[in-house]
């Protein structure tokens, strides 16, 4: 395993990291048998496998995806060594609002501070002036180590860092093969100032595994209601899908695997792929 130095130096941030919108969240279909159970798993797997970045959020399952992460990580007797980033939804994101929420998420996490602390996209209505002045707060009193975006432009990235005062280390955007428009702006910032791009939904939510076709297009509601899958646009992208099962075929290696090496190729990114089961988490770490 690759790793950066995100949070801190005592902290070191693995280039493969693990999402858990999945955990605790009905729409995926997984099932109850997942999140009390092969979640748990998974989690004791990527930790075996030297992934130290876990990604969740208040939204996730409406809280129940970090009381899922936290406890996962506490049994494996790694909550205090790995890198938690979990994300504010920015309802009403003025800054008493920002530090409660703050304190109940470290609180579902079973944690007294929170590695990194994102934004969860940015408000249409109300600027991060505000917003940023609930998360010094929350640092200066330790609920929060770092703090980052996601979904954020370039330039309202800069705006928060302004408004925080302080370094907004990471942003948290869709990015991959299929959504490759970070590397116009965000990466090269990134590697230029050492912060950091996080990359959700890396592999198109399965696309770039190469599952998907247009004569074979998923059948969950998530996936369905991507755009991606239409059928227009799964037959768009046979050639790149083409181009990936070529590339892994001369390496034996998988699709998927060829797909988020390509992500960690570039400077200061990191990519967070979610798993539906112990091989899933396995290979994303090879």
């Amino acid at each position: 395993m690759k790793y950066l130095d995100v949070v801190g130096p005592d902290k070191p941030t693995s280039r493969i990291g693990l999402g858990t919108w999945q955990f605790g969240s009905r729409e995926w279909g997984y099932g109850e048998g997942y999140s009390s159970h092969e979640a748990t798993r998974i989690v004791a797997r990527a930790v075996e496998a030297g992934i130290t970045l876990f990604d969740t959020a208040e939204a996730y399952g409406f809280g129940r995806s970090e009381r899922i992460l936290g406890t996962a990580l506490a049994e494996c007797g790694a909550l205090e060594t790995s890198v938690i980033a979990t994300k504010l939804f920015p309802v009403f994101p003025i800054a008493p609002v920002v530090g409660s929420r703050g304190r109940a998420s470290a609180g579902r996490l079973g944690v007294s501070s929170i590695d990194l602390y994102q934004v969860h996209q940015p408000n249409p209505v109300i600027r991060d002036g505000t917003t940023m002045a609930g998360l010094r707060v929350l640092q200066n009193d330790g609920t929060v180590g770092c703090v980052g975006v996601s979904n954020y432009s370039l330039s309202r990235w800069q705006e928060a860092e302004r408004e925080l005062g302080r370094p907004v280390v990471s942003n948290q955007v869709q990015f991959s093969l299929a959504h490759a428009g970070p590397l116009d702006d965000l990466v090269p910032y990134a590697a230029d100032n050492d912060r950091v791009v996080i990359a959700w939904s890396p592999l198109a939510q399965g696309l770039l595994s190469c599952r998907y076709d247009a004569g074979n297009p998923p059948s969950g509601a998530v996936r369905r209601l991507n755009p991606l899958f239409v059928e227009e646009n799964l037959e768009r992208a046979a050639g790149l899908l083409d181009a990936l099962r070529d590339i892994a075929g001369g390496h034996d290696v998988t699709p998927a695997q060829v797909a988020l090496a390509w992500l960690i190729h570039q400077l200061r990114v990191v990519a967070i792929p979610g798993a539906s089961s112990v091989e899933q988490v396995d290979k994303n770490a090879e």
